[in-house]
C-alpha cells in the first residue's frame, strides 16, 4: 500500500511480471527481451490465460506498420536527404540491424513478442493500444540533447554496433530480463551517455506510463496488460505510482516536441565557413592572389579528396564520387547543405532503389555485405562516409593552412 492508505501498490511477481494497483486500475507489466522466444511464448500464454480487458504494447505506429507490411517501399529517399534526415535514418537502421543480427542467431525477429501481443489480442477480441513514442522523435530528441563530445561517442557506438560480430546465446538473452543485470546496464549507459539514457529510457518510461494509464481510461476496474521491454519496468511502475497519487499527470505533449536549437547551436555551423573565408582572405592579403592559390587548393584537395574517398569506400557510383569531390567544398562554405546531400541524391539518381531493395532491407541490414548490396542502404552509406570524409578533410587542412600562414 502507498503512503496514507491511498490503495496504491506495486506487487513484484517475477523478474518479468509486476502488478500495479491504484486509481481503480490493475495494471500488469510483462517485461520482455526483444529477441527472445521465451518472451514470445510468455506473452501469448499470459494473454490467452488471463484475458485482460486491454493490452498495451511498447510500439509506435511506424514500427508496427513496418512489422505487418512493407513500409520500406513507401520510403522517399530524395525527401530523406533533402530534409537532412540521412543520419537519423542511418542510426535507426544500425540499431535495427544490431537487433536483427541477434534475432537471426536465435531464429527470432526483433519485436516479435510485441507483434504477438497485438495478434493475440486481436484474435481474442481484446482492445489494444500502441503506447510508445515515434522512434524518429526519440532519436531527434536524443541527438539534440547531445553536445559535440556526446554526439561523437554516440556515433562511435552506432558504428561499432554496425560492424560488431558479437554473439549472444539464448541464455544470455534471457538474462537481460533480470533486474540485477538490467540495473548494471542502465548504470553503464547513464555513465557513458547521460543525455541518451535520459531520452531513450527515462523519458520513455514516463511516456509509456502516461499512455498506458490513458489507454485504460475506459477500462476502469478491469485488468490492463502492458507488454514492455524489461528495462522499462521499474521506471514505468514509478511513474504509474506518481500518476495514481496525483503527483504527475498524463500529458506527454512536451515529450513529443523537438527541442528548439540554442543560439550557440545556430551559430556553430557558420564558424567553419567564416574561418575558411578569413583564411582565404588573409592568404590573398599576405601572399597575393596567385601565390595564395596553392593554399586554397590544399584545402580543396583534403576536403574534397577525403569526401570522394568516403564515397569510394561506400562503393558509390563514379558520378557520386565525382560529385563528392566537387561538392564537399561547396557544402563546407554553405551550412544549409552538406556534401552528403549532393552525393546521396546523385547515388539515388544513378542507382534507383528497386522493389526488391525495399522488400529485403530488413534482412540486408543484418550484414555488411547486405548493406552494400541493397541500393537504399548503400545510398545512405555514400551519404554518411562522404560526409565524414569531408569533416576529416577540414580537420586536417584548416589547422595545416593556418599554421602555414601564421608561422
Amino acid at each position: 500500500m502507498g503512503p496514507g492508505g491511498t490503495g496504491i501498490g506495486v506487487k513484484p511477481v517475477t523478474d518479468t511480471i509486476a502488478t500495479f494497483q491504484g486509481g481503480g486500475k490493475t495494471i500488469t507489466l510483462l517485461g520482455t527481451a526483444h529477441v527472445s522466444q521465451g518472451s514470445i511464448d510468455e506473452v501469448r500464454n499470459f494473454i490467452e490465460k488471463e484475458k485482460p480487458g486491454m493490452v498495451c504494447v511498447e510500439l509506435d505506429q511506424g514500427r508496427y506498420a513496418s512489422m505487418v507490411d512493407d513500409a520500406w517501399d513507401k520510403l522517399d529517399m530524395v525527401k530523406v536527404f533533402r530534409e537532412g534526415k540521412g543520419f537519423l535514418l542511418m542510426a535507426n537502421l544500425v540499431l535495427a540491424g544490431f537487433q536483427r543480427r541477434l534475432g537471426n542467431e536465435l531464429g527470432v525477429k526483433p519485436g516479435a513478442e510485441m507483434k504477438t501481443a497485438v495478434e493475440t489480442a486481436k484474435a481474442l477480441g481484446i482492445p489494444y493500444a500502441l503506447c510508445d513514442r515515434e522512434v524518429q522523435i526519440t532519436l531527434r530528441r536524443a541527438w539534440s540533447r547531445c553536445g559535440f563530445w556526446d554526439k561523437s561517442k554516440l556515433l562511435a557506438s552506432l558504428l561499432s554496433s554496425a560492424f560488431t560480430r558479437e554473439k549472444l546465446n539464448e541464455e544470455e538473452i534471457e538474462n537481460l530480463k533480470k533486474h540485477n543485470e538490467l540495473g548494471r546496464m542502465m548504470k553503464d549507459l547513464a555513465d557513458y551517455l547521460p543525455p541518451v539514457k535520459k531520452t531513450l529510457i527515462d523519458e520513455r518510461d514516463r511516456y509509456l506510463a502516461a499512455k498506458i494509464w490513458s489507454a485504460g481510461a475506459n477500462n476502469a476496474g478491469g485488468k490492463i496488460l502492458a507488454v514492455v521491454g524489461a528495462g522499462h519496468m521499474a521506471g514505468i511502475m514509478a511513474h504509474l505510482e506518481k500518476i495514481a497519487a496525483g503527483e504527475a499527470d498524463t500529458g506527454v505533449e512536451a515529450l513529443d516536441q523537438i527541442p528548439s536549437r540554442s543560439i550557440l547551436s545556430r551559430i556553430v555551423p557558420w564558424i567553419l565557413p567564416a574561418l575558411i573565408l578569413l583564411l582565404t582572405g588573409y592568404s590573398i592579403y599576405k601572399l597575393g592572389a596567385r601565390s595564395s592559390l596553392p593554399v586554397l587548393c590544399r584545402w580543396i584537395f583534403w576536403n574534397g579528396g577525403l569526401a570522394a574517398l568516403g564515397a569510394c569506400l561506400a562503393a558509390g557510383h563514379p558520378l557520386s564520387v565525382l560529385v563528392s569531390l566537387v561538392g564537399a567544398p561547396i557544402g563546407t562554405v554553405n551550412p544549409f547543405v552538406g556534401v552528403g546531400l549532393f552525393s546521396g541524391l546523385v547515388e539515388i539518381g544513378c542507382r534507383k532503389p528497386r522493389v526488391e531493395d525495399a522488400q529485403s532491407i530488413n534482412d540486408d541490414i543484418s550484414s555488411l555485405r547486405g548493406v552494400y548490396r541493397n541500393r537504399i542502404t548503400r545510398a545512405l552509406l555514400v551519404f554518411l562516409l562522404s560526409s565524414i570524409g569531408g569533416m576529416i578533410g577540414n580537420a586536417i587542412s584548416i589547422p595545416s593552412i593556418a599554421g602555414e600562414l601564421f608561422k
